[in-house]
């Protein structure tokens, strides 16, 4: 039973890659032509003017420097269109890499044979800029259900300067959640907080996202709270093709083990948004990210988004 799961989870993973790198992108709003750099075709700075004003007005519009809703844990002030939804999936491989030799790691393929913490998400876009998530992962059987309003969208202004530029300089986007484990019945662990980002052209989007949890030491029975903050950035190094890094020290409260660290290697295609990660914790929500990794461990993983719009 071991080895037939550890099949099923190898061919989801191989699956992946081939969406990866063969699948080819649908036509729609987020796969115009105009989202990809065409080879020896270098755009006006009008033509460059006139995409970012749409990306502006238009929350449907791809965004190259932003393309999904997290880097690797952090949120990102990504916008999500009135009435239409997303689906995230989580996996985290169980897998310590910075264990045992390299043979005891091809023997276990490098983490898949262990098992693994996955998690669900769907998301919809209430009204024009406020979302509304539910997401599940089977560390600890956690529910957490939270809401992020956009309340500032950089814009056109800012990329181009003028005496509106300092409104438009930035994103700011707030965070408000609740997350309880044993399937939303206990330890619960309210969070609040909000996400600034800034764009360089299309090609790096760099985040601050100071996060307050409050009972971040439900688990030892310990009233405690901390304050995190994720610095995190996304770097396009290819039309469709990123690199992304993120770290969440702990300002104050209760910090236990290492302070959260991410990276991977990301690939868009199409509506689907697919990465490669590496991360010191397989916790995914915001009181997990709170408490911290294991210093002495790395795990392999990866983020599957598939946009409905």
């Amino acid at each position: 039973m071991i080895r037939r799961a550890s099949s099923t989870r190898l061919f989801l993973v191989t699956s992946l890659l081939q969406l990866l790198v063969f699948g080819s992108r649908p036509a729609h709003a987020q796969s115009a032509t105009a989202s990809d750099d065409p080879p020896g075709v270098q755009a006006s700075p009008n033509s460059a003017a006139t995409s970012a004003q749409t990306q502006d007005d238009d929350a449907a519009a791809l965004d190259l420097a932003e393309p999904d809703f997290t880097v690797v844990n952090i949120p990102t002030t990504l916008r999500l269109p009135r009435h239409k939804g997303t689906f995230h999936l989580t996996h985290r491989f169980n897998g310590n890499l910075r264990s045992g030799s390299f043979s005891d790691q091809l023997s276990n393929l490098f983490g898949i044979d262990q098992g693994a913490t996955v998690g669900f998400e769907y998301r919809f876009g209430v009204t024009r800029h406020l979302e509304a998530a539910a997401y599940r992962s089977t560390f600890d059987k956690t529910i957490q259900l939270y809401g992020k309003y956009d309340a500032l969208h950089q814009g056109a202004a800012g990329a181009q300067g003028g005496a509106s530029a300092i409104l438009n300089w930035v994103s700011i986007s707030g965070l408000v959640s609740i997350e309880g484990s044993n399937n939303f019945q206990e330890r619960f662990q309210p969070a609040l907080g909000a996400v600034v980002s800034r764009k360089f052209w299309d090609r790096v989007a760099v985040y601050g996202a100071p996060i307050w949890v409050h009972n971040s030491a439900a688990a030892l029975d310990i009233d405690r709270d901390t304050f995190y903050v994720g610095l995190a950035a996304r770097g396009r190094i290819r039309p469709t093709i990123y690199l992304t890094g993120e770290f969440s020290p702990r300002a104050a409260g209760y910090a236990p083990g290492q302070s959260e660290y991410g990276f991977g290697v990301e690939a868009r295609v199409g509506a689907h948004v697919f990465q490669l990660t590496f991360t010191n914790t397989s916790g995914t929500t915001f009181g997990q990210i709170a408490r911290g990794g294991n210093p002495d461990a790395l795990y392999m993983g990866f983020n599957l988004t598939r946009k409905f719009f």
